[in-house]
């Protein structure tokens, strides 16, 4: 059960905090998903390019992701984003480790059952949540709207996590 919860308040730590290459937060999450470049993201974008980068980080097409290569691929994403970056070189190494540590964790919460494979249905799972987060109005589409709403609903959150803390 200790297990779980740290697990569990990790995950939060992990979707709550404005991690560099987390798709989860409100510009990087249109960033990423916007497929057709007009600034928003419908559900069916979301899912197309969910599907598209399940099957890119299947490296071995067997249908499912090992923690090698769902940490492989976010790995590749925030190496991306730390070269574009014009933090130095000790706060990149920094950086690194921290969120490459939260993808091994991410990976443990999501294989739900377990059996360290995520499958197509369990990274979906997460994806549903991540869209449905973002979709501040529900009405399955993320606008900027939405994505500034929801990053000022979870910087209250956070503010009131440090705030119970203290």
């Amino acid at each position: 059960m200790k297990t779980m919860f740290c697990l569990t308040a990790a995950l939060l730590a992990v979707t709550g905090s404005a991690a560099m290459a987390a798709p989860h937060e409100g510009s990087a999450f249109i960033h990423d998903y916007d497929a057709n470049h007009d600034g928003q993201v419908a559900r069916a974008e979301f899912d197309a390019e969910r599907n598209t980068r399940f099957k890119a980080t299947d490296a071995n097409a067997d249908g499912w992701l090992s923690e090698e290569e769902y940490v492989g691929e976010y790995r590749a994403r925030l190496e991306q984003q730390l070269a574009a970056s014009d933090r130095s070189e000790e706060k990149k190494t920094e950086e690194r480790q921290r969120q490459i540590r939260q993808a091994h964790v991410r990976f443990g919460v999501l294989d739900k059952d377990k059996d360290s494979k995520m499958t197509q249905a369990e990274y979906d799972a997460s994806g549903a949540r991540a869209f449905a987060e973002q979709d501040n109005d529900k009405d399955g589409i993320v606008t900027a709207t939405d994505a500034a709403a929801t990053a000022a609903r979870q910087l209250a959150a956070r503010n009131a996590t440090d705030k119970a803390e203290r």
